[in-house]
């Protein structure tokens, strides 16, 4: 594997880093600061930590490609920060909380994938020209 750059390298040790911190705060955050009172408290801390740990191995193993579908999941935990600043009072500060950690994950990732797939020669088509290659595909 060719060796990064250092802005590409110090993007993937934030992405990785706010990655592990946002498990780590919701683990903290449903198990200890604020613990739904009906609900199972482990089941919920699993439910809400298990997406987070589907991109692990590849955003471990450096793989620009997962790095840009994690953001995919973390728009849920953008939805679920949002909301609840918006909505509850009570768990508006740890949603502060959360919401930064969750956007400078997202930032990290989306430079991480473009650092990396520009040195690795990897080429996105642009919209248009997918657009164009399936057009042609299906009018044939």
């Amino acid at each position: 594997m060719p060796k990064m750059q250092r802005l590409t390298y110090f993007c993937r040790q934030a992405a990785l880093f706010s990655h592990c911190s946002l498990i780590i705060f919701i683990i903290l955050w449903q198990l200890l600061l604020s613990p739904h009172p009906q609900l199972s408290t482990f089941t919920i801390t699993a439910l809400w930590v298990m997406p987070l740990l589907l991109p692990l191995p590849g955003m471990r193993a450096a793989k620009p490609y997962t790095h840009a579908w994690a953001n995919f999941i973390l728009l849920f935990y953008v939805l679920h920060a949002v909301t609840l600043i918006s909505l509850n009072n009570g768990e508006r500060g740890l949603a502060v909380i959360e919401l930064i950690i969750v956007s400078i994950c997202f930032m990290s990732n989306i430079l991480f994938a473009r650092l990396r797939a520009k040195e690795l020669g990897i080429k996105l088509k642009r919209l248009s020209q997918v657009e164009r290659e399936e057009r042609a595909r299906y009018n044939d």
